[in-house]
């Protein structure tokens, strides 16, 4: 076990954000600031510059205004100060004033952090000393966001940027950065047609239907693995009233982030942005015993959050999105052993895709539901289960759901990023909520305890993940279209028909390129569309009953019969190599 150092980057993000919105007053003094936070790798700010128009020619020169503050700010200063100063502070900036009064109807702490001669609205999260800690600095780009996410508010601009301790951690970045934009999912995801977007629906994707067979792929093998370990799938409704989400926790803690639809007569109902409150209905269903536990109840439902524009990414950050969830209801005396099989589950879905991984353990967060000491026990037992896993992984301290203490299972792809993808998570707290029980060996009643788990996370940010690290190339058991029969020309077409019915018929997804092109062309058609295998159908071929196959990276095997071919794929196929 090692410590994370998420929070280091985040901090040193955040601060570079402080220092950006520094340099851009410095040299537009008019702007107003409003927020800037860390992302993920990264920072941005949003300011609104009135009727100036700020451009990516104007980088370089705000880069250049970072650079010559930074060496006088050596820390961060911490002050909290009333809801009448903070607004004397920042008189004339409406985004600032704004917060404020929220901060103020919360109860909560007004706090100001001021790092050489700028003070700004945070909640804290810095570099300890700025000046010595950020070696390089790279603003990426410029784009527009609506104030708070909702297009009813103004248009502002957003800076985007990133920093990191030395200039050599920057430039393998952008190195990275470079090659990520040639598997962009955003473009690749069109070009092979599986998904678009459209501005009706932001965040929500239109999938197409080769995006489907590939979603669907994905589906299949998580439903067939689960079926095997037990895991009964349920489906729950989209659509719950209010009090679901008070008794769950998530009213509290997450309301602010769902859709919400009200309906009249004092009805408000919340459009499902997770799958646990109606677990615990259905296992609240009937009486339970400890003969039925582990009870391991699975679902792939629809789920929307409203996460703000600013942060929408493609499939990688949606509104709409489907999880490979499971929640799964065991006694105390289990939660060691549902872990190890757990763990058994996620090395064999991540084995298959070549993914490497490791784990994080997120403790108990500044927010959270229930009693410390029960949070103790949870996290003590995760960290035993960690230690004696063998497992490589690292803690995150106050990262954990508000309901309980999580592993993540963090990946890296062929690019060497990491990405946070699914998470097991122990809940002690929505079962009591719940006031869920089951009759344990001696007749007495006892509260079942829930683990929270995805493996795959979002399909839609695996996916999006999975586009990139095969650079849209997917293996032949995933790839939508798997041969593409060639003909040389309309004399072929006949037996491209015959071959392709033959295929068929074994359950391979095939396809005849039938239009007036050249061979030639027809191939690099082929290759764009990263179809794994090619059967060129000629004269000859048909002739001697046989066929040349050309794989998408250009190897050939000539030669060959049908059946042959077709059994090398089925096997293929079938290895999920």
């Amino acid at each position: 076990m090692v410590n994370s150092d998420k929070n280091d980057l985040n901090n040193l993000n955040h601060s570079c954000a402080h220092l950006l919105a520094a340099a851009v007053l410095d040299l537009w003094p008019d702007a107003k600031r409003t927020i800037g936070p860390a992302i993920e790798n990264g920072f941005y700010y949003d300011f609104d510059f009135e009727d100036l128009k700020i451009t990516e020619e104007d980088l370089p020169r705000i880069e250049k205004k970072m650079t010559e503050l930074l060496p006088t700010w050596e820390s961060f200063e911490h002050r909290e100060v009333s809801e009448k100063e903070a607004k004397e502070i920042f008189k004339g900036n409406p985004y600032k004033l704004e917060l404020i009064d929220e901060i103020s109807q919360k109860g909560e702490k007004v706090t100001i952090y001021k790092s050489g001669d700028f003070e700004d609205l945070c909640r804290g999260g810095h570099s300890k000393n700025p000046s010595q800690d950020i070696g390089a600095i790279k603003l990426l780009s410029i784009a527009g966001a609506y104030w708070r996410g909702s297009e009813k508010n103004k248009m502002l601009t957003r800076i985007y940027g990133t920093c990191f301790t030395n200039k050599d951690e920057l430039d393998k970045y952008l190195e990275m950065l470079e090659e990520a934009k040639k598997r962009d999912h955003k473009k690749l995801g069109p070009q092979l047609e599986l998904f678009f977007f459209h501005e009706t629906s932001p965040g929500m994707a239109y999938w197409l239907p080769k995006g489907v067979i590939l979603y669907n792929k994905l589906i299949e093998f998580w439903r067939e693995e689960h079926q095997k370990r037990g895991y009964y799938e349920t489906v729950s409704p989209i659509l719950n009233k209010k009090e679901l989400y008070i008794t769950s926790g998530h009213f509290d803690h997450y309301w602010q982030d769902m859709f919400v639809a009200n309906m009249g007569q004092n009805e408000e109902y919340g459009i499902k942005a997770m799958n646990c409150p109606n677990a615990m209905v259905i296992f609240g269903f009937k009486t339970r015993s400890y003969k039925d536990l582990p009870l391991r109840l699975s679902d792939t439902d629809p789920l929307h959050r409203y996460e703000l524009s600013g942060v929408l990414n493609g499939l990688l950050r949606a509104r709409e999105f489907r999880q490979d969830d499971a929640h799964i209801f065991v006694s105390e005396d289990q939660i060691k052993q549902e872990y190890q099989r757990l763990f058994e589950i996620v090395e064999k879905f991540y084995s298959i895709f070549g993914l490497e991984y490791s784990f994080r353990l997120g403790t108990r967060p500044e927010k959270f539901m229930g009693d410390v000491q029960t949070w103790n026990k949870a996290e003590k037992e995760l960290q035993e289960i960690l230690e004696e896993s063998g497992k490589k992984y690292v803690i995150l301290e106050g990262d954990g759901a508000f309901y309980g203490p999580k592993i993540d299972i963090l990946m890296k792809d062929s690019l060497g990023r990491q990405w946070q993808m699914g998470t097991l998570q122990l809940d002690f707290q929505q079962p009591r909520n719940f006031k869920l029980k089951y009759t344990d060996a001696a007749g007495q009643e006892k509260t079942p305890v829930a683990i929270h788990r995805v493996i795959y996370g979002s399909l839609e940010r695996f996916i999006g993940i999975l586009i990139e690290h095969y650079a849209g190339a997917f293996p032949a058991w995933l790839a939508p279209t798997q041969v593409q029969i060639i003909p040389i020309s309309d004399k072929n077409l006949d037996h491209a028909q015959k071959l392709l019915e033959q295929l068929s018929n074994a359950k391979i997804r095939t396809e005849v390129d039938n239009r007036s092109e050249t061979m030639q062309n027809k191939i690099r058609s082929a290759q764009l569309q990263k179809i794994p295998y090619m059967i060129i159908v000629g004269e000859r071929e048909e002739k001697d009953n046989l066929i040349s196959v050309r794989k998408r990276n250009g190897e050939n095997q000539n030669g060959l019969k049908a059946e042959e071919f077709l059994q090398q794929l089925l096997m293929e196929i079938e290895s999920k190599r």
